[in-house]
């Protein structure tokens, strides 16, 4: 197999940017000025991370005209403006795709070539920014780089965490979690902004008065802003993601002052600024903790103010007065709700309209519902927010008094529509009167807004039938649906330039703005050529994720088995569970028979525990138990290994999607809303086994039911089953692998030191199990053994892979997004490219 030379990668620029010699000469110019002025003043020798810091600075300097400009232009335009509300951003890197979006990629690599330094150990050095648990945090910087390359006037919004997601270590085969320090080293990519830190009011108690309501003697913290630049791709325009820093008031405490404690005071600083310290670790599940309700009230009261400041202010260079009325708000403001952690957005900028602009309550809720949009991302119960009314009394007394209001009136409104139906009235009601009093968010949410979503097709259905079925009754035309995408650029154009080359040879460079382009390699599918480039491409990338997992676990896995591959968080309805007793099956099988024929698998699990949920630090423990005894069984060698994949996250997942051959999507029907992970592999060429679930079904759809391993219940045989009630027992009497296998894990085969050690996963695969696991498990080994049947025959396989390459075209963030954009914020996406700021 040929290996790349640098100079051979160094042509390769096509997409990637333009390579001219005065471009590179500056470059260079302005990378050396970095590395001496601003870096190493006291130093004789600069660092490798001083030279990370210059290479940003280098490209930061690419940026900032273009940012200044993008933001003058919205000024001077005043469209109106999208305001994405987000308590996560799961970022990643921004160098590669920064340089990629500015089209500079070329130059730069160029230019360091030239200095003689490796971009790539350069880009090593830079920290994820992992403000999000997963799926809705990525999906948050997906979206943020659409609306930039859509040409939309947006902001995303979100908190500054000091710490972001936990690094996961495993050790002695369990997860440890260490604090994510990111900002250890600063962050070149952010600009604070003083001169815009707002005040945020916590506590006191609401006052009648003959100007209205008024909330006095709060505690203040103030939001210091941090601007984040996001470059769309080659169209000039650079857009703001504003995370708020909470800062304490220099009079804070003062009381302690006055009594002497000067000291105690100081320290007492700190309470305030907790807020944005740490990002909770949970995933679709709801902590009910004071502090995240903070965190979530301190990013929206920040945010509304900044709003309506800048919907307020007048416009670039005019005199004309400020806007003083509101009645135009929603055609200038459009608020979108990440889940229910923004929900707070609504009582807020209800108070604001009433108390402090003295709007009548009347025109103030018009105007909130106009500008508020909500999406659902989980009908799972456990991660609905229902926050104690008694908190919040405590910590948002105004606004408590305002979700009551709310709930008096819109209750009158179902009375009305439905006299007498009480039970209704309980259902759709705001507040849960069963046990401790609870504000349901996400029903605050349907009433408060005017389209509420679902993240893919099957999930929105569920959402109209289950958990919003009364208000889908009571406002149908509120109901949307937006299936997910993914960002092409970081996604494909940076993550895997080998594949992108060859599209870009075959179809030219339109993909990577208008991703259905991409069905114009049908044409190709069968060709012999084509599928030899496709497959050595993926063969090159999976020789370099085996040397990434052999130099960090010191297992040599085969490069020529077939890499199977489920990333995301660990989760009992993810069924991570199910993938583990498909290995222990094959263990088992190849035991049996050393020597029967076998296609060869390295099966990677990844990805991170909460902290406080004990299945799933038990799942992990249990791949990586099993994978020992897997990994160091001769009888095995290398026909079959099981990896856990060491902290998962954006940055290694740009190396696994490229490099897998086989994508599990296997979530119990109705459990996963829309996934993102699945359309990852299937832009870069792994096939699909998965159940009916999710965006799973759109993939089928799209690309054909027999491009993809589609196995197992459907969403009608799950609530049947549940309907007449689930016995694990009679699956596992019925079938002796799966008996077999279970046995293995509640007797200690696989902890022979600790032979009661994963009992309790036997117990909830037999007792507990939510998910019905057994009840797919024949259909899943079935499909398994379909998918080794056919990987046998590299013909038909990349065949099916260039099929779901063509087909994953609607899978781009760009559609999505041209979606919310034309059907729920009123604005229309544009493909123009602004000039350039030296064009002017």
């Amino acid at each position: 197999m040929s290996v790349q030379t640098d100079s051979d990668k160094r042509k390769q620029i096509s997409v990637r940017g333009i390579v001219g010699v005065e471009n590179v000469a500056e470059v260079k110019k302005a990378f050396n000025r970095h590395v001496h002025y601003t870096l190493v003043k006291d130093r004789n020798v600069a660092t490798p991370r001083d030279y990370y810091f210059a290479l940003a600075h280098t490209v930061r300097d690419h940026l900032v005209s273009r940012w200044i400009r993008t933001q003058q232009y919205y000024y001077e335009k005043d469209p109106k403006r999208v305001y994405y509300l987000s308590l996560e951003y799961y970022m990643g890197r921004s160098l590669q795709n920064t340089m990629i979006n500015l089209g500079i990629q070329g130059t730069v690599d160029e230019a360091l070539y030239q200095l003689g330094l490796d971009i790539e150990e350069l880009e090593e050095l830079e920290e994820d920014a992992g403000l999000g648990n997963g799926g809705l945090g990525r999906l948050a910087a997906c979206f943020l780089d659409s609306m930039a390359t859509l040409g939309l006037a947006a902001y995303g919004y979100g908190i500054r965490y000091e710490y972001g997601i936990f690094a996961q270590k495993i050790e002695n085969g369990e997860q440890q979690e260490e604090p994510d320090d990111w900002l250890r080293y600063g962050n070149p990519w952010e600009k604070a902004r003083p001169e815009f830190m707002l005040p945020v009011n916590f506590y006191g108690r609401v006052v009648d008065t003959p100007q209205g309501k008024k909330w006095i003697d709060t505690q203040i913290v103030f939001a210091m802003p941090y601007d984040n630049p996001i470059p769309g791709y080659n169209n000039n325009v650079v857009n703001t993601l504003r995370l708020w820093s909470a800062k304490s008031p220099i009079d804070f405490n003062l009381r302690f002052f006055n009594s002497g404690d000067y000291i105690q005071a100081v320290l007492d600083r700190n309470v305030a600024e907790n807020i944005s310290r740490v990002l909770y670790p949970n995933d679709n599940f709801f902590e009910g903790k004071e502090l995240r309700l903070r965190q979530e009230y301190f990013m929206c009261a920040a945010t509304l103010q900044d709003i309506l400041r800048r919907y307020k202010s007048s416009k670039f260079g005019s005199r004309e007065a400020v806007r003083t009325t509101f009645e135009s708000l929603p055609d200038k403001v459009a608020i979108q709700l990440n889940d229910t952690h923004p929900a707070l957005a609504i009582p807020e900028l209800l108070r604001i309209l009433i108390d402090i602009e003295k709007l009548s309550y009347e025109e103030a809720w018009k105007l909130v519902v106009k500008c508020c949009a909500y999406t659902n991302h989980t009908v799972l119960p456990e991660a609905l927010e229902r926050w104690p009314c008694t908190m919040l009394e405590n910590v948002l007394p105004r606004h408590m008094e305002l979700i009551y209001h709310i709930n008096f009136l819109h209750l009158q409104e179902v009375q009305k529509r439905w006299p007498g139906d009480m039970d209704r009235l309980r259902r759709m009601s705001l507040i849960e009167e069963e046990g401790e009093k609870r504000v349901n968010m996400a029903n605050l949410c349907v009433v408060g807004s005017h389209a509420v979503n679902g993240v893919a097709a099957i999930h929105s259905e569920i959402l109209k039938a289950t958990v919003f079925h009364d208000f889908f009754e009571m406002w149908p035309e509120k109901f949307q649906n937006k299936t997910n995408g993914i960002t092409p650029r970081r996604w494909l154009l940076l993550c895997n330039p080998g594949l992108s080359d060859i599209i870009c040879d075959k179809i030219g460079e339109d993909w990577t703005v208008h991703l259905d382009k991409l069905q114009d390699l049908k044409r190709w599918a069968k060709d012999p050529a084509f599928q030899r480039s496709v497959m050595k491409v993926k063969q090159e990338n999976k020789l370099k994720l085996a040397s990434l997992i052999e130099r960090d676990t010191g297992v040599k896995i085969n490069p020529a088995s077939m890499f199977d591959v489920q990333v995301k968080r660990i989760h009992e309805y993810k069924r991570q569970l199910l993938n583990i007793l498909h290995v222990i099956v094959l263990y088992n099988r190849i035991k049996r028979d050393p020597s029967a024929p076998i296609t060869p698998r390295t099966v990677m699990i990844g990805g991170k525990a909460a902290p406080g949920y004990y299945i799933a630090k038990q799942i992990i423990a249990l791949a990586c138990a099993v994978g020992n005894t897997v990994n160091n069984d001769p009888d095995v060698g290398d026909k079959l290994k099981l990896i856990f994949l060491e902290n998962y996250r954006v940055t290694l997942a740009e190396r696994i999607m490229p490099a897998a051959d086989l994508s599990e999507q296997i979530s119990t029907a109705g459990t996963e809303a829309s996934g993102t992970g699945n359309m990852k592999f299937m832009l870069n060429g792994a096939l699909t086994i998965g159940t009916m679930d999710g965006a799973n079904v759109e993939m089928a759809e799209e690309a054909g039911e027999h491009n993809l391993f589609i196995f197992g219940m459907r969403v009608n045989d799950v609530e049947a089953l549940q309907k007449r009630g689930y016995n694990a027992y009679e699956y596992y009497e019925r079938n002796p692998e799966l008996r077999q296998c279970v046995e293995q894990i509640r007797s200690g085969f696989f902890s022979p030191g600790d032979p009661g050690r994963f009992s309790s996963v036997a117990d909830v695969l037999l007792h507990h199990d939510r998910f019905l696991h057994l009840a797919d498990f024949d259909a899943y080994i079935e499909a398994q053994d379909k998918v080794s049947r056919v990987y046998r025959n590299p013909s038909k396989w990349a065949e099916m892979v260039i099929e779901n390459i063509a087909s994953s075209g609607k899978f781009s963030s760009d559609r999505t997004i041209a979606e919310y954009a034309r059907e729920i914020w009123g604005v229309e996406p544009s493909w123009e490219k602004l000039p350039a700021p030296h064009d002017v």
